[in-house]
């Protein structure tokens, strides 16, 4: 008999994330919990409720998705 297989949330991380990437993680979770799916939006809500982008910079389309394409690596 084959047993089912799933991923455990946390199996591919390489190591535990940074307090600024928990940060950003929460941040993201409470915009999609509100209902917020598209990137514009949720990079308002990210410049309004934090974390600030790397260097302290003011949150882009086209920095979240830099950083999350960095972050997914």
């Amino acid at each position: 008999m084959m047993q089912d297989r799933y991923l455990e949330p946390h199996q591919a991380r390489r190591r535990p994330p940074t307090e600024w990437e928990s940060l950003l993680g929460d941040s993201l979770e409470r915009a999609f919990a509100t209902g917020m799916h598209e990137l514009a939006p949720i990079v308002e809500y990210l410049n309004r409720a934090g974390p600030p982008a790397p260097n302290g910079q003011a949150w882009t389309e086209v920095l979240l998705q830099a950083e999350l394409a960095r972050l997914a690596a």
